[in-house]
């Protein structure tokens, strides 16, 4: 039989009734239990214990809080006489169904208000999980599902690691959450897979909005010994255990194989580059826990285990009691996992049955709605233009764009093939007969979908949905002189339409019940996740960015330079600067949007006479770059001589410090107008939407959390946000 080796363990490390007060702390914790069995192997391997993690709740998934992982230490501790008298093989550690486990209990870490707290849950982690990797006989997980953060770290742990093939959500997102790997998975993932890799998971996948890995990755990287049928899984698994135990040669050769990766000096240098840059381009320098995980990466070449268990203790100790890991935690689970499930506003009605889609226009945006709706509804969608050029145009963008997801991968021919089959086009507005819901997608102005919805009204019938994607126009307006008003609907996409999940469902007064229900109903079968807002110019998101922009703007013409301007954001952690956001948005885009916004509000909105002078000119940026798309010999962006004799400016210069002020109170006094009229139901909703539609940093908790706690909430509402809940 094979031993695994392991140092001994002391006595000292199977005592866990330090961490009584801290389990006492959290009494209304769902405990994920540890129940151990003994399963006779084949081939005379002996007896192994599986440990099966279930918290006993079929519809969510197992977490790691106090209780839970005492109760886990607990029960490896008690197998240890049996394993040293040679009673068992080996120890395995299996899930519920489709979950190893999801990690650490996110709401419980919330509520951690104590430093005693917040290491003693790093340093019980460690503890837990340091019995399973010294286990006297072989150990091993057998990753059945959802393996996140504590989750995986149970299997890096144990020495040995089966995974299924119906795996997925699995990965390391503590940088994303607002903390760092810290029961031991910084440390023995790169031991295991090497740094490179190691960094992909800990940095590029956390920081891609979480990026999560499936069974069959886990097992390409080196995560994972064998990769195993799903049916089949926990009988496979026990099954490797004893050719493990046994020590078969094949699979003691395949196994030094599959482990074997680059771990030099040079591919650390590597490593730690890389995680460098992803962190820096992703978040800057205003979230503390990827700064905090890379330095912890960093040194784990000459660390011991001891040595970066106390590194790690000391970083989750701090992190947990921080401002960023409890807007993590508020934007993650009360936002993401809760509001974005359960929207406000839905109306208890039955939604109508979508059947067919008409999309007005065929440019690129409507030809992007053509797609979703296609793909995602599987139903005939049918897009119309003012001649057949424009319509052959839209069909011909369509199907390269098909063929360039098949050639990815992303598609099988026959699914492209499916889609192209799926969407036609015509110059006719009477191939919407049959329609059950019409978007348009035309150009910004108010006479124009005006025009489009009456001539819809003749075509279809009473009961049709009819939507604009408009992104700042009236939809009270558009349906004014309709016949049926009550159908109309604002159904605003984000561009890319693929890639923001983000839909704005603008309900205006005449709007009925069931063309409301319907769109939640629609959103959710586009994989969408909707927010309710009244008939408000430009609804949420681009009334907020447009008010961000606009101070920036006016600073810029009032005199500031345009360095100062466009880096007074910065602490903040935007996923880019203002005038990089204005040359993507499209500066006539922009500017449209905020003379909508000036003409319902006033002068909150500063209209630029720069802009203007640019648009007229045909200029589409105000940073520029050489014609190889490279900064200047500088290596910073810079304004051509030529956009600045465009543009004229004050004498009133200001300060990052004093501009940065002026924007978190706009923004301030923005949301809490928007509050106040009933854009949305609550300030979640618009945390939400500024998270889902512009990038909103997570660390920030969406956009109230970060106002109320630099003080401008105060300043400008006298209250905080909170207060509003």
């Amino acid at each position: 039989m094979t031993r695994a080796h392991s140092p001994e363990i002391p006595a000292e490390a199977l005592d866990f009734s330090r961490f009584s007060d801290l389990a006492a702390a959290f009494s209304d914790e769902v405990i994920t239990h540890s129940r151990a069995e003994d399963v006779v192997l084949p081939a005379g391997a002996g007896t192994l214990v599986l440990v099966r993690l279930d918290n006993d709740h079929p519809k969510r998934p197992s977490t790691l809080g106090p209780s839970s992982l005492i109760e886990f230490a607990e029960v490896l501790a008690a197998q240890l006489p049996r394993a040293r008298a040679g009673e068992i093989a080996g120890i395995a550690v299996i899930g519920k169904p489709g979950v190893l486990a999801a990690g650490a209990d996110l709401g419980a870490a919330e509520r951690v208000d104590s430093r005693d707290h917040s290491t003693a849950m790093a340093d019980l982690g460690h503890h837990a999980y340091r019995l399973l990797e010294d286990f006297p006989v072989p150990s091993f997980a057998f990753i059945n599902g959802t393996a996140l953060g504590g989750g995986l770290e149970i299997a890096l742990a144990a020495q040995h690691r089966t995974v299924s093939t119906a795996a997925k959500g699995i990965g390391l997102p503590e940088a994303f959450l607002g903390l760092v790997p810290g029961w031991g998975g910084i440390y023995r993932l790169p031991h295991l897979i090497g740094p490179e890799a190691a960094a992909e998971v800990i940095f590029t996948n956390a920081l891609n909005n979480n990026r999560t890995l499936t069974g069959q990755k886990v097992h390409a990287l080196g995560i994972a010994d064998e990769l195993l049928d799903a049916e089949t899984f926990e009988a496979e698994s026990l099954a490797y255990a004893a050719r493990v135990i046994t020590g078969d040669e094949t699979t003691t050769q395949q196994l030094a194989t599959h482990r074997s990766h680059d771990d030099s000096p040079e591919a650390w240098t590597r490593a730690i580059a890389a995680a460098e840059r992803t962190v820096a381009t992703k978040l800057g320098p205003s979230a503390p826990a990827p700064r905090r995980a890379l330095d912890l990466f960093s040194q784990v070449p000459e660390r011991t285990r001891e040595q970066s268990r106390a590194a790690e203790c000391e970083a989750l100790g701090d992190l947990m009691l921080t401002d960023e890991f409890r807007n993590t935690v508020y934007a993650f689970l009360n936002l993401l996992q809760k509001r974005a499930k359960r929207p406000a506003g839905v109306p208890e009605v039955q939604p109508r049955s979508i059947t067919k889609v008409g999309v007005v226009g065929a440019g690129l945006m409507a030809s992007q709605l053509a797609m979703v709706f296609a793909a995602q509804l599987q139903v005939p969608v049918v897009l119309t233009d003012i001649d057949q050029t424009r319509v052959d145009k839209g069909l011909e963008h369509i199907a390269a764009q098909l063929e360039k997801q098949a050639k990815r991968g992303r598609l099988s021919a026959e699914q492209a093939a499916g889609l192209r089959g799926l969407i036609t086009g015509s110059t006719e507005k009477s191939v919407y007969a049959d329609a059950d819901f019409v978007i348009e997608a035309v150009f910004e102005e108010i006479s124009v979908k005006k025009q489009v919805f009456a001539e819809l009204e003749q075509v279809v019938p009473a009961e049709t949905i009819l939507a604009t994607n408009t992104s700042s126009l009236s939809v009270t307006e558009m349906a004014a002189d309709l016949a049926h008003p009550e159908r109309v609907i604002g159904f605003h996409f984000f561009n890319p339409v693929a890639a923001m999940p983000l839909v704005e469902i603008a309900r205006a007064p005449q709007t009925a019940d069931e063309p409301i229900a319907t769109a939640f109903a629609l959103a959710a079968g586009l994989r969408k996740t909707p927010v309710l807002t009244s008939d408000s110019t430009a609804f949420v998101v681009n009334r907020v960015l447009l008010r961000l922009m606009s101070e920036v703007q006016k600073a810029f013409d009032e005199g500031t330079d345009a360095a100062t301007a466009d880096a007074a954001l910065k602490p903040i952690g935007l996923p880019m600067s203002p005038f990089t956001l204005l040359a993507m948005v499209g500066i006539p885009v922009a500017q449209h949007v905020t003379e909508s916004l000036h003409a319902s509000f006033g002068e909150r909105f500063h209209v630029s006479a720069n802009l203007q002078r640019l648009i007229d000119a045909g200029v589409t940026e105000i940073w520029s770059t050489d014609d190889a798309g490279q900064p200047n010999v500088t290596g910073q962006p810079y304004i051509k001589d030529s956009t600045t004799d465009l543009m004229s400016f004050g004498d009133s210069p200001r300060t990052e410090e004093e501009l940065l002020t002026t924007v978190q109170d706009a923004l301030a006094e923005e949301i809490g107008m928007m509050l106040d009229e009933g854009v949305v139901a609550s300030r979640q909703d618009v945390d939400l939407c500024m998270i889902l539609g512009a990038g909103w940093p997570l660390h920030r908790g969406g956009i109230t959390p970060y106002l109320d706690q630099v003080g401008a909430s105060e300043r400008v509402n006298g209250r905080t946000f909170s207060t509003r809940d």
